[in-house]
């Protein structure tokens, strides 16, 4: 590459870091960006291996910054969606009770909601569910009008574009990958690169850039992979949009849904099992280093205990067509073995702090002349517009 200066680069290429290079490059469009991503496609962990759902901002605690992000980022998102013809729907989706004691937490859902911004929540009952999902069974339930389902593959590739039409000196390399950097330059596979200030979006690998950097840290990634099922062909008209379940408070994970994609598909799942591998989207995959680092870290085993019974279940549905098909009927009755086929698998970087605890809130820092995004759960990708004008802010707070 001919020219290895940049005013700022961007380490990583999924959704959150190239929505902070997109809000940068449009408030300071003379500015040289330089985005790099280790994989051959943006996007390619935990952007484009999501549920693909427009989150409303529901579930999350009033005030915090998920709550926040997520109903000002879905805003955004549907309106950059229109603009540039992204593949989207705001379809809406069911919060399904399916017992009496869902049904006694609908109340307080439905107000956390409605303090979040959210407008035409409903409780509805059985004969209401059959009418908007007529396969679904439930004793009441939550409409949700604002939820949706998106192409986050394609919203990728068009935020790319239009950081490059703003200043077509910056650049986005893929197939990049970083192994040493300082306070000046970052050294990867493609050359040497020079950056007055770095941004680092490094999802399941955030805390290590971040101890590379010499922050200190109060929390440790570690990984939980989600396994999907997919209606077959014969089964599709069985969902029509999105059926989710009422939400344990006492388990880190939302619990199987039913999702319809873009391309058409239907998605049951996911499960959440510990991964041996940061990046272990199979069964086998195993890496010592990776094992050893979180296994070392004893506040996943406050997380394990705690959830030793919820964690065994998840394992054996993981290992189980039965076990997971079982959980699908508690919202479907009528799905059988015949109904479903393995899907694909995600991973997630879960940030766990000391006391064995999940941090379930966004989590944006900054060292010296750099800002490091350490923790971006769910739901990240629909708030990721609005997460990158809150990474515009820090740079801004930064060079002045």
């Amino acid at each position: 590459m001919n020219n290895s200066n940049y005013d700022i680069i961007v380490v990583g290429g999924g959704l959150v870091g190239l929505s902070a290079a997109y809000k940068i490059q449009k408030n300071f469009p003379t500015k040289k960006i330089l985005l790099v991503e280790k994989e051959k496609e943006l996007a390619f962990h935990q952007s484009g291996r999501n549920s693909g759902v427009l989150h409303s901002g529901l579930y999350y605690k009033p005030g915090s910054y998920r709550a926040k992000n997520c109903v000002n980022g879905r805003e955004q998102l549907v309106a950059f969606s229109k603009k540039y013809k992204i593949n989207h729907d705001v379809c809406g989706k069911l919060v399904l009770a399916t017992n009496l004691e869902e049904k006694e937490k609908l109340p307080a859902l439905l107000e956390k909601g409605t303090k979040n911004g959210l407008s035409g929540l409903k409780i509805i009952d059985r004969k209401q569910i059959k009418e908007i999902e007529p396969f679904v069974d439930g004793l009441e339930a939550i409409w949700v009008p604002q939820t949706g389902i998106i192409d986050y593959k394609q919203l990728a590739e068009c935020i790319k574009n239009e950081i490059l039409k703003i200043n077509n000196l910056s650049v986005v390399l893929t197939d990049c990958k970083v192994s040493d950097f300082d306070h000046r330059s970052i050294i990867t596979n493609q050359g040497i690169f020079n950056g007055k200030n770095f941004i680092f979006c490094g999802g399941l690998f955030s805390d290590r850039l971040a101890k590379k950097d010499n922050l200190k840290l109060d929390l440790k990634i570690v990984s939980f992979r989600g396994e999907y099922y997919q209606l077959k062909a014969h089964s599709k008209h069985k969902i029509r949009n999105l059926v989710y379940p009422v939400p344990n408070p006492e388990f880190p994970f939302l619990g199987v849904h039913f999702t319809r994609m873009t391309d058409g598909n239907i998605e049951c799942g996911p499960n959440a099992v510990f991964t041996f591998k940061r990046e272990g989207y199979k069964k086998g995959d195993f890496n010592f280093s990776d094992t050893i680092d979180s296994l070392s870290y004893l506040p996943i085993w406050k997380l394990f205990f705690r959830h030793w019974r919820f964690g065994l279940d998840e394992y054996k549905r993981s290992f189980s067509k039965r076990l997971f098909l079982k959980q699908l009927q508690v919202m479907m009755p009528s799905l059988t073995m015949d109904d479903i086929e393995p899907g694909r698998t995600g991973v997630r970087a879960m940030a766990l702090g000391k006391n064995g605890d999940v941090i379930d809130d966004f989590r944006i820092v900054e060292s010296r002349k750099n800002i490091h995004v350490l923790n971006a759960p769910s739901p990240a990708a629909t708030a990721c517009l609005s997460i990158g004008d809150h990474i515009l802010k820090k740079y801004i707070s930064l060079i002045s």
